[in-house]
């Protein structure tokens, strides 16, 4: 163990009490507010590429390079708060959340909007990665799948009010007025002073240059995605390996290396990847549907979406009782397929009627909450202690990379078949999509088979 971790090890195993109610609000508060900020901007593409002459492929960069930032800025704060009280980091993304609000309400052309979105990106990415930190630095594991679930749920809620919300602010507002949502954040630093534990800072060194590489190699690639620029894929490729040397010869890799060699947390890992994609995608993808296909406005687009979150919200509680008293094992068996009886179901029926929609989204949103609630507790039970804060980091990391890239695929696919009718193009996409899905069900089953060995063995 690396002196930085020892160092980790003494500072969180001092007996601190958390005001769990308390905190668990303060979180969720935060976390509807970080997610209806990511979601708002899908109602708005339209109006965007619009407003500023753009195709649809160019005016995705508003929600592709938010998560790509988002996705950098998780693990970043995941691995400061190795040895940053975490306390100071959460103000440190309140803040730059806030102020970037206020700067992008005042944006009057696409660069400048773009700029405001990535600096709010850089705060927000912290909220929820700090937030699995905290649970799992001092929530009891009894406990821990009840606030898994609640931070799940307040991601629900956020996914299902950020159209309703936003769609209702950019018909009779303007997209200019989303930032003002935001902006509101900035009235919880108060409450973040006083409930959130104060911790020691410890010594401790940030690989700058891995989480720099990581960056301009996940760039490169979604550029390729959106613009088909083969010279961003190259330098993309090309600078993910030098990624992979960087945290092989870093003192404090950005990245842990070991975790690319723990197959339990990869296979793991990538059931939940799957389930941010299709989401994520789908979420980007409604919007289109239902202007486009239905001729739906804005906000009743909005409305129609807002009832699968809603119901996610309503469940997180059984979802938390169901983890703390069976586990996570039969969540990670039979959910997965729920999320494929979806996206196949989107395939059939999204293209016919925007009810058929309501309905089918209300089940992957379920399916979503009661998976990444049981992915995110179950790596915080298999990874060591003085891996969890680059373990969660890192799959914070690749879930929203794989968000961008879901939000980059899909538009290019809507460009690719600009030919096809809409309807045909849509079903495409998600079948697609159900093959991502049944490559993570194979994912969950090896996982399976990882726990079963390791019990037998113990």
């Amino acid at each position: 163990m690396s002196k930085l971790d020892n160092q980790k090890s003494d500072r969180i195993a001092e007996p601190i009490t958390l005001r769990e109610g308390r905190v668990a609000i303060l979180l969720g508060i935060s976390i509807v507010l970080v997610i209806m900020n990511t979601m708002m901007f899908n109602l708005a593409l339209p109006e965007v590429s619009r407003a500023f002459s753009m195709s649809a492929s160019s005016a995705s960069w508003v929600v592709t390079g938010y998560s790509i930032v988002f996705a950098i800025s998780s693990i970043t704060y995941s691995r400061l708060s190795d040895f940053v009280p975490i306390r100071r980091l959460f103000i440190i993304g309140i803040l730059s959340l806030g102020i970037a609000a206020i700067a992008g309400f005042f944006s009057n052309s696409f660069i400048p909007l773009l700029i405001a979105r990535i600096l709010q990106a850089s705060g927000a990415g912290s909220i929820p990665a700090l937030s699995l930190v905290l649970i799992t630095r001092y929530v009891p594991l009894e406990r821990r799948g009840k606030a898994m679930a609640t931070v799940m749920s307040a991601a629900s809620l956020g996914l299902g009010l950020g159209p309703v919300v936003g769609g209702a602010i950019v018909e009779y507002l303007g997209w200019h007025f989303l930032f003002a949502v935001t902006a509101v954040t900035l009235l919880l630093v108060p409450f973040y002073t006083s409930l959130i534990p104060k911790e020691t800072p410890a010594k401790g060194s940030f690989d700058a240059l891995g989480a720099l590489l990581a960056g301009i190699g996940t760039t490169g690639i979604l550029l390729f995605l959106t613009n088909q620029y083969w010279i961003a894929l190259a330098a993309g490729i090309l600078t993910l390996i030098l990624f992979a040397i960087r945290i092989h010869r870093a003192a404090d890799p950005f990245v842990q290396p070991a975790l690319f060699r723990n197959r339990p947390y990869l296979m793991l890992g990538s059931v939940g990847i799957a389930a941010y994609l299709c989401s994520f995608a789908t979420l980007f993808l409604m919007p289109q549907i239902l202007v486009h296909q239905y001729n739906l406005s804005a906000s009743v687009s909005g409305l129609i979406i807002f009832p699968g979150s809603l119901l996610a919200m309503f469940v997180s509680g059984q979802v938390g009782r169901t983890i703390d008293r069976y586990g996570n094992g039969s969540i990670i068996r039979y959910i997965p397929l729920l999320v494929l009886a979806s996206v196949t179901l989107f395939a059939l029926f999204a293209g016919t009627s925007y009810i058929a929609i309501l309905f089918i989204y209300m089940l992957l949103s379920v399916g979503f909450t009661f998976l990444t609630s049981s992915i995110s507790n179950e790596m915080s039970r298999i990874l060591p202690r003085a891996q969890i804060g680059s373990g969660l980091g890192l799959f914070q990391l690749l879930q929203f990379f794989s968000g961008a890239f879901g939000v980059a695929a899909t538009a290019s696919a809507l460009v690719w078949q600009q030919k096809l009718p809409l309807s045909e193009a849509y079903a495409n996409i998600y079948w697609g999509l159900s093959i991502i899905v049944m490559a993570s069900i194979g994912c969950s089953h090896i996982y399976l088979r990882y726990t079963s060995r390791s019990i037998q063995q113990a």
